[in-house]
């Protein structure tokens, strides 16, 4: 395969994935393993959460025999959504902050809550949290299509989580690219430090200072 047609093929593949983002492929999201399939580094057999659905779409597409999903990467349940006993939530964030489609909502010591909706059941969500508040329960609203070989996972939800994992981690890019550029600027000398400092005192005594003088009464 020559490289111009790998991003096309990555495409193809991954629009054949039920967009879970669950990792449970070997790959950090869905998006990764379409990509290591077209590059021929990874099988077709590997997504538990798409079983026979999936191995049998990425069979048709690559043009290869379909195969049994490989038991090293797990075996296929039915999906799942996950829910926080909000009681019980301390709110450490650290679900928050491994939920690959951003579908937990919450802040620092404040309860957390999941958007039903968009969860897609990784699971992922589930060891960080300290104090066990984090069960799944069973998916019960699924919508079959007949174009969409995927009656758990419909077009819909997947092109959305698809976009939401997409989103954030363009995200985290972007933080990441900031967090090098301030470690890479010098720091400021003190004496700078000092000046500016300086600066702004002077410039909150002038602000209070013209608030406080009496305006003079016309005559």
């Amino acid at each position: 395969m020559s490289d111009d047609t790998l991003p096309a093929l990555t495409e193809r593949i991954d629009a054949h994935l039920p967009q879970t983002q669950c990792t449970q492929c070997g790959y950090p999201r869905c998006l990764a393993y379409a990509e290591a399939v077209a590059r021929g580094e990874a099988d077709i057999n590997q997504c538990p959460p798409g079983g026979t659905e999936t191995i049998a779409a990425l069979a048709n597409l690559l043009r290869m025999e379909r195969k049994p999903l490989d038991p090293v990467f797990g075996v296929h349940r039915p999906r799942t959504l996950a829910v926080i006993k909000e009681p019980e939530c301390i709110g450490c964030t650290l679900c928050i902050q491994v939920c690959p489609v951003d579908a937990i909502v919450g802040a620092s010591k404040q309860m957390h809550t999941i958007i039903a909706k968009e969860c897609t059941g990784c699971e992922l969500c589930v060891a960080p949290c300290p104090v066990d508040c984090i069960e799944m329960v069973p998916f019960v609203d699924g919508d079959a299509r007949d174009d969409w070989p995927w009656p758990e996972y419909s077009r819909e939800h997947a092109e959305r989580a698809r976009r939401r994992t997409q989103a954030r981690f363009a995200r985290l890019q972007r933080l990441a690219r900031l967090a090098d550029a301030r470690a890479l600027a010098p720091y400021p000398a003190r004496e700078q430090i000092r000046e500016e400092i300086a600066a702004a005192v002077a410039r909150v005594r002038t602000s209070k200072a013209r608030r406080q003088t009496p305006r003079r009464q016309p005559q």
